[in-house]
């Protein structure tokens, strides 16, 4: 069974519109867990194959894919997003200015993660 801050990151990442991403620190944030960048990637790591969940919108703070961006999974990753609009310059990096998710408002976090115990 994964815990909470498991599931948290992904409803979190489910309310990450098509057409926008988000960084591993800025979800972190969200759930009150600044320095949870890294389980971060590690919840969106554990999902199981076919999750309707998309990981795929979730990046560095740099901008770029952390999956091997010349390996399979960077590939995917890639495709995933380019379908959706983003672009790519040429080191690879998405500009977060134009793609940068705005986040979810203290309002929507409260009604989707609750408001008991996350900060």
């Amino acid at each position: 069974m994964r815990n909470r801050f498991f599931e948290q990151v992904l409803q979190v990442v489910r309310r990450i519109p098509p057409g926008k991403v988000a960084t591993y620190g800025q979800v972190a944030r969200i759930l009150g867990k600044p320095r949870g960048a890294r389980t971060v990637g590690w919840a969106l790591h554990s999902m199981p194959e076919g999750s309707d969940v998309p990981w795929q919108r979730v990046i560095n703070a740099r901008g770029i894919i952390t999956l091997d961006a010349h390996g399979p999974g960077g590939a995917i990753q890639r495709a995933l997003l380019e379908a959706e609009g983003i672009v790519f310059d040429e080191q690879g990096r998405i500009d977060l200015e134009v793609y940068g998710w705005a986040g979810l408002d203290l309002a929507e976090r409260d009604q989707l993660l609750g408001s008991s115990n996350i900060l």
